[in-house]
């Protein structure tokens, strides 16, 4: 049987990291997405903080699947080298936690500005991005978030091959293409599969962009899922559920729903035959 390793964003759960790791255990994860602990975000945290972190997840036996930096979430006009400097930290993080993949994104525009007027900027600070991260020894997975330059599949191709660097690849999110009007399977899944390594999973509502659990939106999460286990697919599938709130840096479930959240996908995995470990 395909076995894929189950994960999910702690901070979804709750700002505590211990009941991160309780809950995340309880459903049978042994790896956790760092974006947040105890309200601080991941490039934030002091030495102290990501030492004691390290001691929690050591202390349950558990594994840092990915560092959810907000590197990219910024409007490419406006930057000035700082994403830089909170990529640096990312991987100090990745390095302290023992994490291999940090998720990053392709930066917003103004509204004046068409995609391809921003793609050149673009490009320019995913190679530097990229150039960091192989010196660093991570990957970088970029996940294609609404309403920045890699939101729809042909800009996320176009990132990872121009840049053709092995530490940029891609995190896919399901949800995150149907709230831009996107088919996932139908309209991505070819020209992505080659490039993609991490699984984020969330789905949703076309009609209105409300976010669901795996399976009870228009994401064609089976026909993916299928996809991938026939594909080969061994990675890491990663729940960010997004059930209660959801913000430009984030979102949020609390244990009960996260629970639910985790139980849908399951469900989807088992009945096309894929364990989850």
């Amino acid at each position: 049987m395909t076995a894929w390793t189950l994960t999910g964003f702690g901070d979804e759960i709750d700002p505590d990291p211990g009941v991160q790791l309780a809950v995340l255990s309880a459903l049978g994860a042994r790896h956790i997405e760092v974006r947040s602990a105890w309200r601080t975000n991941v490039v934030e945290l002091s030495d102290e903080q990501l030492d004691a972190l390290a001691a929690a997840i050591d202390g349950r036996d558990m594994a840092v699947s990915a560092i959810a930096s907000p590197v990219g979430k910024v409007d490419v006009t406006t930057e000035d080298g700082g994403e830089l400097v909170r990529l640096r930290a990312a991987v100090a993080a990745a390095h302290r936690l023992g994490s291999r993949y940090i998720r990053i994104f392709s930066f917003y525009r103004p509204a004046e500005l068409t995609a391809a007027e921003i793609r050149d900027a673009v490009l320019t600070r995913m190679r530097a991005f990229a150039d960091l991260a192989e010196s660093a020894d991570v990957v970088l997975v970029h996940e294609n978030e609404k309403d920045i330059y890699g939101d729809v599949p042909e800009r996320v191709a176009d990132i990872v091959e121009s840049v053709g660097s092995p530490a940029l690849r891609v995190a896919w999110d399901n949800a995150n293409f149907v709230q831009v009007g996107v088919r996932p399977y139908d309209d991505g899944y070819a020209l992505l599969r080659p490039h993609l390594e991490y699984l984020q999973v969330k789905d949703a509502v076309m009609a209105t962009g409300t976010v669901v659990p795996a399976g009870h939106g228009d994401g064609q999460l089976v026909r993916t899922l299928t996809a991938l286990r026939d594909d080969g697919y061994t990675g890491f599938a990663s729940l960010e559920p997004h059930l209660t709130s959801q913000h430009e840096l984030g979102g949020f479930s609390g244990p009960a729903e996260f629970g639910r959240a985790a139980r849908a996908f399951t469900d989807l995995t088992t009945s096309i035959g894929v364990r989850l470990q």
